[in-house]
């Protein structure tokens, strides 16, 4: 029928492909075709606003004004973050900044230092 692999999570063999991408309609999940979804997961790799990659412990500064959600708080322009953690996910970057506490920041708003 279709030489494209069943799913890695739910062994599923309905799954598709979409660009660069196998995709699994049951359950959701999305892998590279290159891989066998063992490796890493899709977009593992993280980028900052510049394309640079970020790695676990990096430094970045925040390149725009942040609100900070349920306070009257503002993470300012020039906020060093340091030792960050990538996590998957919307916000893709955790964190601790001095005087607001631990966050999850996008990497599109902070650059590598």
């Amino acid at each position: 029928m279709s030489d494209l692999p069943i799913c890695p999570e739910c062994a599923s063999e309905y799954t598709y492909e979409d660009r660069d991408l196998l995709v699994c309609p049951t359950c959701g999940h999305e892998w590279n075709k290159t891989t066998d979804g063992e490796d890493a997961p899709v977009g593992s790799v993280v980028r900052d606003a510049n394309g640079n990659e970020l790695n676990n412990g990096d430094t970045v500064t925040v390149i725009k004004d942040l609100k900070v959600k349920g306070s009257s708080l503002v993470v300012k322009v020039g906020t060093k973050v340091k030792n960050i953690r990538l996590v998957d996910g919307d916000h893709d970057i955790d964190c601790k900044i001095a005087g607001i506490g631990a966050m999850q920041l996008k990497s599109e708003f902070v650059k590598k230092v």
